[in-house]
């Protein structure tokens, strides 16, 4: 993710890219994807023994997304709202829940309504 959004050279393009690496990790590996976020591996998230892989993998999108956060909003809470929105997109996506033609829209739509830039 960090390399994606360190290619773009707007806030609104690192955004975007960001959650294209995000979804395209997703989609192309879906059996880490799972192990990571479907499956309870009893690993502590958002805690003070949390892991630090886990620890540096929500760093690198809050680097991202607290700039577009907006005024008033803590940047914490805004990427763990930006990444709930993308782990529905990935999870709904891979399912078959979604239109495949509508993935690109979808992101954008997602940067255009959340991110303050």
């Amino acid at each position: 993710m960090r390399a994606a959004a360190s290619r773009a050279n707007s806030p609104r393009e690192r955004v975007a890219a960001l959650a294209r690496a995000y979804l395209d990790f997703a989609e192309h590996n879906p059996a880490v994807y799972d192990a990571l976020f479907q499956l309870d591996g009893g690993l502590a998230y958002a805690q003070e023994d949390t892991p630090e892989p886990l620890k540096d993998a929500f760093a690198a999108l809050l680097e991202c997304l607290a700039e577009v956060a907006g005024d008033g909003v803590h940047p914490g809470t805004f990427t763990e709202v930006f990444w709930a929105a993308l782990h529905g997109l990935a999870t709904l996506s891979r399912a078959g829940r979604l239109l495949p033609a509508d993935a690109e829209p979808r992101v954008e739509l997602l940067v255009d309504r959340l991110a303050m830039v």
